[in-house]
C-alpha cells in the first residue's frame, strides 16, 4: 500500500512540476501555430483560393514550406506534449479552474483530442496521405449503416454545438482570464481583445460544425458531416459566403495570436503546489 501511495504521490509531482509546465507551454505553442495557419487557409479560400481548413490540412500545408518536415515534427512533438498535460489535468485537477468534475472531463476530452491530432500529424510526417474531413464523412457513413446510428451522429453535433457556444460564452464574457496571473494594465487589455475576438471566433466555427452534423444526420447525408473543412464549403456558398468565411479566417487567426499570449503568460505548473 505504501508503494502503491508513493508511485501516485510521485505522479502527482510531476504532473505539477517544472517540466510539465514546460510541455504545457510547448503545447499551446504548437496549437497556436496552427490555428494560424488554419486562419490563413480560410481566409485564402473566401479569397478564391482552394485548401482543406481543418487541423491536418494546417499540417499538410507546413510540410511543403522549406525545412516543413522539421515544422511538422515539432508539431507533432508539442500536440504531444499538450496532450500529455491536459491529461494530467484530468487527473489532478486543472490549473485556473481547481479539481472538479467538469474542468477534468474538459481535460480528458482535449488531451484525448490532442493525442488523435499527434498521431494525425505523424502519419502525415510519415508520408500518410487522406484528408481529415474524408476520415470524419466515413465515420459519419459508417455510423448511421447501424440501428441507432443516426440519433449517435446527431447527439456527436448536439455536443459539438454546446461546446462552441461554451465558448462564445467564455470569450465574451471574458472567462478565460482566469488562466492568467497578474498582468500589466497594457498587456491586459490587448488579451481581453485577442481572447475575446479569436474564442468567439472559434466558437462560432464549432457551432457551425455541429449544425452541419446534425443536419448530415437528420437527412442521412453524411457527406455534410465533414468537419471544419465542410463548414467552411457550406459558408462560402451562402449569401455573402467568402466574406463571412474571410471574417471567420481573421478570427481564428486572432486565436492563434492569442494562443501565443498563452503560451508565454497563462499559468502552468511550476512546481509549487
Amino acid at each position: 500500500m505504501a508503494s502503491t501511495s508513493n508511485t501516485v504521490d510521485g505522479i502527482q509531482d510531476a504532473a505539477t512540476s517544472r517540466p510539465m509546465g514546460w510541455a504545457a507551454r510547448t503545447g499551446l505553442a504548437a496549437r497556436a501555430a496552427v490555428y494560424l495557419v488554419m486562419g490563413a487557409l480560410a481566409i485564402d479560400v473566401g479569397l478564391g483560393g482552394r485548401a482543406e481548413v481543418d487541423q491536418r490540412g494546417a499540417v499538410t500545408r507546413t510540410i511543403h514550406l522549406p525545412f516543413g518536415g522539421w515544422l511538422v515534427g515539432l508539431l507533432a512533438l508539442g500536440f504531444a506534449a499538450y496532450a500529455l498535460w491536459r491529461l494530467s489535468e484530468a487527473a489532478f485537477g486543472t490549473t485556473g479552474e481547481g479539481d472538479g468534475a467538469g474542468p477534468r472531463i474538459k481535460s480528458l476530452c482535449r488531451g484525448l483530442a490532442y493525442v488523435v491530432l499527434a498521431v494525425t500529424t505523424t502519419t502525415v510526417l510519415l508520408g500518410g496521405r487522406g484528408s481529415q474531413s474524408g476520415t470524419q464523412r466515413h465515420l459519419a457513413a459508417e455510423a448511421m449503416s447501424h440501428p441507432g446510428g443516426r440519433l449517435a451522429v446527431a447527439l456527436v453535433g448536439a455536443v459539438v454545438v454546446v461546446v462552441g457556444a461554451a465558448m462564445i460564452r467564455e470569450g465574451w464574457a471574458k472567462k478565460f482570464l482566469r488562466y492568467f496571473g497578474a498582468l500589466p494594465r497594457g498587456r491586459r487589455g490587448l488579451l481581453v481583445v485577442l481572447g475575446r475576438t479569436g474564442t468567439v471566433a472559434r466558437g462560432l466555427v464549432f457551432v457551425t460544425v455541429g449544425v452541419l452534423v446534425i443536419v448530415a444526420a437528420w437527412r442521412a447525408e453524411p457527406d455534410r458531416a465533414g468537419g471544419i473543412d465542410e463548414a467552411f464549403d457550406t459558408l462560402l456558398a451562402a449569401p455573402y459566403g467568402p466574406l463571412l468565411v474571410v471574417a471567420l479566417g481573421l478570427g481564428l487567426v486572432v486565436f492563434g495570436v492569442y494562443g501565443v499570449a498563452e503560451a508565454c503568460w497563462r499559468r502552468v505548473p511550476d512546481g509549487h503546489p
